[in-house]
């Protein structure tokens, strides 16, 4: 009997036959999308002993939405459950959430962040810093609530309320309501620092940590930086980065596992400007290699090359995507994903994204779940007529989250 929590799809194989054409080499979209899907753990599910090394291959996963954050890593590693990635977090410390790319909240490596926060960070710091600016906050005041936000942590995770609580012992009544914006405020700017990262939620509220104190073993993150002093990149992997290479270390991780890409895709992901992003690209001109897939000309890491032309998609990969899914997030321009006709139905007003039934790379409908005791009733929304191999595949891909929620699951096709 099939067992619908341990099955996945595959994609490999074939030959490619791009050639340069201007300068650039040819891809067709069927071999970007399979190299993508393979590269991000949607062809076939990678081992549950890979948890934390499928987070650092996506380059991180967003996590305001922290049940979106364990479906998503559900989708790409196979047999896991929620638990489990709550052990990486808080127990193993191997995952830290934290806020990083575009200033959004994620669970990235613990070994990663470093490099991220050193190549990256300066510019998402100076970003929140302009925008607390326009609000009358001066960079003095920003700076003593750090250090204030820092003193009251050395106690231990404090809540949001708690850490407001303690700052307005320090610096008064008016320091207080800075610490408890829903948005981060200036405990989002520590935590861009690599100064602060969230703690163990307790019940439905969060918590915040010193990250020197919660994760003691990685490097004293913008001192180092700063200094021009080399950052490690992964845990036991022997590599050093210079920090003036983290930035550009950043980008090759991203071209990684989400390339074919351009420099206007990386600052959009990272939340950076282009003008930075470009910058960071010159420290990989030896490394990128131009491509075009039909006419758009973009980048890929030279490395990659060959298994790009060689990708094939074999059968079908069928996955549910949840709310924010890293797959959605990776490029400015979003044809590739879903087409003109059903893109609002996808990336939907300020900055919401429905959950996306993803069929060999691209959105063929949206999907919404809903739990009613011990059963999980999923309702799909297809974008048009879906064969019926593809709709056994989404009812297999539903048990299978039925079982890494623990619930029975139901599946509802909507017109």
């Amino acid at each position: 009997m099939r067992n619908p929590c341990a099955e996945g799809a595959a994609v490999d194989g074939g030959n490619g036959t791009g050639g340069p054409d201007a300068g650039a080499v040819e891809l067709t979209p069927g071999q970007v999308a399979a190299f993508r899907l393979r590269r991000h753990h949607l062809a076939e599910r990678a081992p549950a002993e890979a948890l934390v090394g499928v987070v650092r291959d996506v380059c991180g996963v967003q996590a305001q939405l922290g049940p979106a954050a364990r479906m998503a890593l559900w989708a790409r590693v196979q047999g896991i459950r929620p638990e489990d990635v709550d052990r990486a977090l808080w127990e193993e410390r191997t995952l830290v959430k934290t806020w990083c790319m575009r200033g959004t909240v994620h669970l990235v490596a613990t070994a990663d962040l470093p490099v991220y926060v050193a190549g990256l960070g300066r510019s998402w710091a100076n970003a929140e810093m302009r925008w607390m600016a326009r609000y009358g906050l001066t960079r003095d005041q920003v700076e003593e609530m750090i250090a204030a936000i820092t003193e009251c942590l050395d106690r231990g995770p404090l809540s949001r309320r708690e850490l407001a609580g303690c700052v307005n012992a320090l610096l008064g009544p008016s320091a207080g309501g800075w610490i408890e914006r829903a948005w981060g405020g200036v405990v989002k700017q520590a935590s861009l620092r690599g100064l602060v990262c969230f703690g163990p939620d307790r019940g439905r509220e969060i918590t915040f940590v010193r990250r020197d104190r919660w994760l003691p073993g990685i490097p004293e993150l913008r001192a180092r930086a700063e200094a021009g002093v080399g950052v490690g990149v992964g845990a036991g992997a022997g590599v050093r980065v210079g920090a003036g290479q983290a930035g550009p270390t950043v980008l090759k991780w991203y071209l990684r596992s989400y390339g074919p890409a351009t420099w206007r895709d990386f600052a959009a992901w990272a939340g950076i400007p282009v003008r930075e992003a470009v910058s960071l690209a010159s420290g990989l001109a030896d490394e990128v290699v131009e491509v075009s897939v039909e006419g758009r000309r973009s980048y890929l890491l030279r490395e990659d090359l060959a298994a790009v032309r060689s990708a094939e998609i074999r059968g079908q990969v069928v996955r549910l995507l949840p709310s924010f899914d890293p797959y959605l997030l990776g490029h400015h321009e979003k044809g590739h994903l879903v087409s003109n006709a059903h893109y609002k139905r996808v990336f939907r007003k300020a900055g919401w994204l429905s959950p996306v039934v993803l069929v060999d790379g691209r959105a063929a409908g949206v999907w919404s779940h809903q739990r009613s005791g011990r059963t999980l009733r999923v309702a799909v929304e297809p974008f048009g007529d879906l064969p019926p191999p593809v709709r056994e595949q989404i009812v297999a891909e539903v048990e299978d989250l039925g079982c890494f929620l623990g619930l029975r699951a139901l599946t509802e096709f909507i017109r």
